[in-house]
């Protein structure tokens, strides 16, 4: 067992144990917001399908045009119209024109538009007081091409990638199962919300945060409640966790005569490491219990979110192939001091903001149990071991992707 490692160490060895690959699943395309591709995607069309109008208007010869003006307006004959889905079959020929909408193909022998704007109708006729042009023609294959990838095995489907699969013409799409993640809680004081809370309870704030941050990350969260401080129940919970691709506590990896997780792992399974060199979540137990990844995170409800959010969180998305960082470090300047630890890296609670440029302020107190600190806060402060933040220093920060 390894202790007392850096945060990059500790990084290292937890995405080490994201191994093998998750089983792939085929679900409909209304069902497939926020999971993760598990394919290459090839258009199966060209988008648009032919050339077609960015605007409403008029679709005619150019050189018919040239010259137009308010002065000088030219007299176009119109022909037809072609709106979206149903497209004018004739040929636009000398001194005619079609009225074309939005989305609708160029009819044949036309290769210029004029807005809608820039003509007057009088019957069978329309005035244009300016050249047409072709600059509002959208071609062929603009958006989409037939058979290009524009969608990639591990790309998350936000909106924006949804709505483009189902443009390339997919109905249905290859994903990763969710992982599967086991929260279990510990401690004799713990009480479910909306139980009596007996003096020295508290309630169990940390299963709902993991299971909020474990959804957000793409994962399947699976509550297995709460155990006593007993090193046999302890052992008989995590045995019973059921198929699982990560399993998190929270609490009993500490140093005290009721921290029992860390001393059940350490007899009945193999603890890689514990204790990291950092503020909040210095006591991270990383293990295996039968091949099962287990991540033991601190109690206090700070400690316990900010650890997944730095190991957990990266687990994941290593596991989904996803092809987007975990987090993203950015640069601020600091409106309010932070203070550091010494021999620590420190993660501090921060509100970032743009008053012109990134600031960041302290959320208030930063004692790890203050949990309130999670809630105002949206980006967590970085400082190296022994260094504090004066007020006007640039310092790094880490966005807290579940709020931005």
């Amino acid at each position: 067992m390894r202790t007392g490692i850096s945060v990059e160490e500790a990084l290292e060895l937890v995405l080490a144990e994201a191994k093998g690959e998750l089983p792939v699943e085929e679900v409909p395309l209304k069902e497939a917001y926020g999971r993760v591709l598990a394919e290459d995607l090839v258009s199966l069309v060209d988008h648009p399908d032919q050339d077609d109008t960015a605007i409403d208007g008029y679709a005619c010869r150019e050189e018919d045009t040239l010259g137009a003006s308010r002065e000088n307006p030219v007299r176009l004959r119109v022909i037809g119209e072609s709106p979206a889905g149903r497209p004018f079959a004739g040929r636009v020929g000398k001194g005619e024109a079609v009225a074309v909408y939005t989305g609708a193909p160029i009819p044949e022998g036309a290769d210029a538009v004029i807005r809608v704007e820039d003509t007057r109708r009088e019957g069978d006729y329309v005035l244009l007081f300016a050249p047409a042009s072709p600059k509002d023609i959208r071609p062929q294959g603009d958006d989409l091409r037939k058979g290009e990838v524009y969608l990639r095995r591990g790309d998350l489907l936000t909106p924006g990638r949804l709505g483009l699969a189902a443009a390339m013409g997919y109905p249905r799409l290859k994903v990763f199962r969710r992982p599967r993640v086991g929260i279990l809680s510990t401690g004799d004081e713990v009480v479910e919300p909306g139980e009596p809370l007996p003096f020295g309870g508290v309630y169990n704030s940390n299963a709902y945060s993991l299971l909020g941050l474990v959804q957000e990350a793409g994962g399947e969260p699976v509550l297995l409640g709460k155990v006593e401080d007993r090193p046999e129940t302890v052992l008989e919970k995590l045995e019973a966790a059921g198929p699982l691709d990560l399993l998190l506590t929270s609490g009993g990896v500490s140093m005290g005569e009721y921290d029992v997780v860390r001393k059940v792992l350490e007899t009945a399974g193999e603890v890689v490491f514990w204790k990291v060199k950092q503020q909040p979540g210095g006591p991270l137990l990383l293990a295996r219990l039968g091949g099962l990844p287990i991540l033991g995170l601190p109690g206090n409800p700070v400690s316990s979110m900010v650890t997944f959010f730095l190991y957990g969180r990266p687990f994941l998305f290593r596991l989904q192939r996803r092809t987007d960082p975990p987090y993203r470090s950015l640069e601020a300047r600091v409106l309010t001091p932070f203070k550091g630890a010494q021999g620590k890296k420190v993660f501090r609670r921060g509100v970032l903001s743009f008053e012109g440029e990134l600031v960041v302020r302290t959320t208030g107190s930063q004692s790890s149990g203050v949990l309130r600190s999670m809630a105002l806060g949206n980006a967590l402060v970085v400082l190296p071991p022994d260094r504090d933040a004066r007020e006007g220093e640039r310092v790094e920060v880490i966005p807290l992707t579940f709020v931005l």
